[in-house]
């Protein structure tokens, strides 16, 4: 009983690694900064409204455990379809790497100073967005998150395990890339619209 409530006491850190910093051309960056500089309003992009019921009930039920208030459960999962279909990633990995990054905690900082669901490094801030931004915001962490991410797939042409491994600052280790898999092709599998 101490122990549980000793944990809840420390600062939420996330066990994640660290994004390393690396110089971007000017065109990549001025793509990246586009890209996490988008206002419209987050949509879910299926082919009928059943089929977005469908996904969101079912990822819903997935995430209640982690994420008990329901109102912030369903504006994470509507905003993470969104930022992950925009940037061309599936949102079942996002959710994976978020269960592994942060643990679906917001608020998270890891001992490298990543935050919030994505464990974004604020480096990335004044690199492709603004300094001013803040990556503990929903919108805001889960569109850099997927915008690096998807920098990082296309970098490595598609290839997951390298992708994942540079996101989290550990290329070359299996642990990280390995786990993030298995989430997202275990608990976030989705099927699709029977």
């Amino acid at each position: 009983m101490r122990l549980a409530l000793l944990a809840l006491l420390l600062p939420l850190e996330a066990l994640a690694g660290a994004q390393r910093y690396e110089p971007l051309a000017d065109a990549v960056r001025a793509r990246l900064s586009r890209a996490v500089a988008d206002k419209a309003v987050p949509a879910l992009q299926f082919g009928s409204t059943a089929d977005a019921r469908r996904w969101l009930e079912e990822m819903d039920v997935r995430l209640a455990e982690r994420m008990p208030d329901r109102k912030l459960r369903l504006e994470l999962l509507r905003t993470v379809h969104y930022e992950a279909t925009r940037a061309r990633l599936d949102p079942q990995l996002v959710l994976g790497v978020i269960e592994v990054e942060s643990g679906f905690r917001k608020y998270a900082v890891s001992r490298s100073g990543a935050r919030g669901f994505m464990q974004v490094m604020p480096f990335w801030a004044p690199l492709i967005g603004r300094p001013e931004h803040n990556l503990f915001h929903l919108r805001t962490n889960l569109a850099y998150g997927c915008v690096i991410l998807r920098y990082y797939l296309d970098a490595e042409r598609g290839d997951y395990f390298r992708a994942l491994g540079r996101y989290n600052g550990s290329l070359g280790q299996a642990e990280y890339p390995k786990r993030v898999l298995a989430a997202w092709h275990g608990r976030w599998k989705y099927a699709g619209p029977a």
